[in-house]
């Protein structure tokens, strides 16, 4: 969900805002990654390796994942039931370009925090 509504007619057609705005909030992209390594996996084993992850959200973030099509989800009729996530095609595919973004967060995790550290906000102007 975004906070801001563009006013502009091709923003809601644009392909990079309406991709990234559902794959650009906090979990998506961990949880993705997550099932990439893991393959099939079933929603405890996904929480249990999301740590920091609420369970509402790990259901919430999967169901915008499943919506878009980059995860499928298979309910088998046992008691109780049990349900697998996995990647799709179009979720692995997704991956693949992702793998430079997070060898760059690697490479430069240390170099942005220290930047942080490092910067100093502009004093306000005073109003006259």
């Amino acid at each position: 969900m975004s906070l801001h509504k563009s006013k502009d007619p091709y923003a809601d057609r644009c392909p990079i805002r309406d991709v990234l705005e559902r794959l650009g909030d906090r979990w998506s992209m961990l949880v993705l990654f997550t099932l990439e390594e893991g393959g099939t996996l079933r929603f405890s084993v996904l929480k249990s390796r999301i740590a920091d992850i609420s369970q509402r959200m790990l259901a919430q973030t999967l169901r915008r994942l499943e919506q878009d099509g980059l995860v499928s989800r298979t309910v088998y009729a046992t008691v109780p039931p049990r349900v697998d996530y996995a990647l799709t095609e179009l979720g692995t595919s997704f991956l693949q370009p992702m793998h430079g973004l997070l060898d760059w967060a690697k490479a430069h995790h240390q170099d942005v925090h220290a930047a942080r550290r490092a910067y100093t906000a502009p004093e306000a102007i005073e109003a006259r």
